[in-house]
């Protein structure tokens, strides 16, 4: 009889990162890798304006999970640019923010439109948070972008009605989702 609360979400098709705080600064990005080791992406994740280099009222050590996408409208931009340069086409828009992320030159990061909605947290110091739905609401106060189809749902019923309501969205959405 007891409520449990759901956190519905998309789940981006997209690049994970993690990114560290320390002090409310940003040291340090990397992919997710093999699970275990991942790749330094600091000098990249930079230039997306959905990250924020610094966090005011910030534990002492933050980590930030997120996952960084293209837009499918960037998407076909690019593939234009990279077709009238006679340069490889990418396959879709995770390839290409993937890609785009691991570029040994940043400048060519730079001039792609890459976006991030965080998602969760790994190493955190200093916050009480009993809830998932909790954290999104501080990863909102210290300006990371979450995804607005996310719902907060109390019953099985409405985590279907989520879940039919975004399935419906789907091919509307500009960007690419693998899931809820």
């Amino acid at each position: 009889d007891e409520t449990i609360e759901i956190v519905c979400e998309p789940k981006i098709d997209g690049l994970s990162v993690s990114l560290r705080y320390e002090k409310g600064k940003l040291i340090q990005g990397a992919t997710r890798g093999d699970g275990s080791i991942g790749e330094d992406i600091t000098s990249n994740l930079s230039f997306l304006p959905d990250i924020p280099k610094l966090i005011n009222n910030a534990p002492e050590i933050l980590e930030i999970r997120g996952e960084v996408y293209m837009t499918k409208k960037d998407f076909a931009a690019l593939n234009h640019n990279q077709e009238n340069m006679g340069q490889k086409l990418f396959a879709n828009p995770r390839n290409a923010a993937a890609g785009s992320l691991r570029q040994k030159d940043p400048t060519v990061t730079e001039s792609r439109q890459l976006h991030m909605f965080a998602y969760a947290w790994g190493e955190v110091s200093n916050v009480d948070v009993e809830t998932h739905w909790k954290f999104l609401e501080y990863l909102r106060g210290w300006k990371f972008p979450t995804n607005p189809l996310s719902g907060l749902v109390c019953k099985l019923e409405e985590c279907i009605e989520v879940y039919q309501s975004i399935e419906e969205k789907r091919s509307e959405l500009d960007y690419d989702i693998d899931g809820i």
